[in-house]
């Protein structure tokens, strides 16, 4: 069996907003909305990887607070973890630094008017009880 690599993405609210962020890369998935993170590093915790990576991305000082129950299939090897997450006060706006060209904070009734990537949907779901 191939060793599974969990890629974290964040639910990162404002209040009842939730940040989503619109790929610019790769050319199959440009133009499609995800919760923002990326893969877990050999000797990471996934929330360790989850604030690193949205430094990285999007440039922001954010807490991990609580895993979402549930595991999402990407390409293999790779699976989606999902954890609920906080802008710290210190932190600047969020701005998309790598792999996206736009962010948009989306409240509960704007959720579903963005174009989700497949995998994301599920675990957006998931996240907003929607």
């Amino acid at each position: 069996m191939t060793d599974r690599i969990v890629v974290v993405g964040a639910a990162l609210f404002d209040g009842p907003r939730l940040l989503a962020a619109r790929r610019s890369a790769p050319p199959a998935l440009a133009g499609r909305w995800e919760l923002p993170g990326g893969k877990v590093e050999r000797g990471e915790t996934a929330d360790v990887a989850l604030v690193r990576e949205l430094r990285e991305e999007l440039g922001v000082d954010a807490e991990a607070l609580a895993r979402v129950p549930g595991e999402w299939p990407l390409k293999p090897p790779y699976v989606l973890q999902v954890w609920t997450a906080r802008l710290l006060t210190r932190s600047p706006e969020p701005k998309p630094l790598q792999d996206h060209d736009e962010l948009r904070w989306l409240g509960p009734d704007e959720i579903w008017d963005v174009d989700w990537l497949d995998q994301d949907v599920e675990a957006v779901r998931a996240v907003t009880g929607g």
